[in-house]
Parts: structure tokens; C-alpha cells; sequence
């Protein structure tokens, strides 16, 4: 989480490549206190329910090992705004 208002926050999520370089990745989370995302950028971002999946976009996919990739997102939320587990996976 870059920054935080009441009600709203930006998140921001860097992707970084292993010893070898890929083709495409994936990362998932679930949100556990009824967030959700209003838009994003430097991705594919979807959702159902509380199950977001963030995408690359055709321009940031193909990483060298050890290269990253960032992209960003703004968010709601009421009660309170934990933070999920993120999962990535290569495509």
C-alpha cells in the first residue's frame, strides 16, 4: 500500500524475475474486509468477488532474470483495510 484516505487507497506491486527470465505473470489475492479496485495501470486487473487477478499487459510480460515490473491500482474500503497475501505465478 503506496498511500491510504479514509475510505480509498493505492497499492502498488512489483514483479521481479528469478534467476531465469519469463514470458508472462500473474499475481492473485484475495481481500478479506470487503475491498475493492476502481482502476489500475501497467496491468490486466480482474475481479469476482473479493478474488482479484492482476495480468501483465502485452508490454511488461517478457522479463529478463532478474528484471522487474511494477503496477498500480486504486482501491475502496470500509471497516478496516488489511493487507492480502499475494500469489504470482509465471504464465
Amino acid at each position: 500500500m503506496t498511500s491510504q484516505w479514509q475510505g480509498g487507497f493505492q497499492g502498488e506491486v512489483r514483479v521481479t524475475a528469478g534467476a531465469t527470465a519469463i514470458t508472462g505473470w500473474a499475481v492473485r489475492w484475495t481481500f478479506a474486509n470487503g475491498q475493492s479496485v476502481s482502476q489500475s495501470w501497467n496491468t490486466t486487473l480482474t475481479s469476482s468477488g473479493a478474488t482479484v487477478t492482476a495480468c501483465n499487459a502485452d508490454y511488461n510480460g517478457r522479463l529478463a532474470a532478474g528484471a522487474s515490473a511494477s503496477f498500480g491500482f486504486l482501491g475502496s474500503w470500509t471497516g478496516s483495510n488489511a493487507v492480502p497475501q499475494l500469489s504470482c505465478t509465471v504464465r
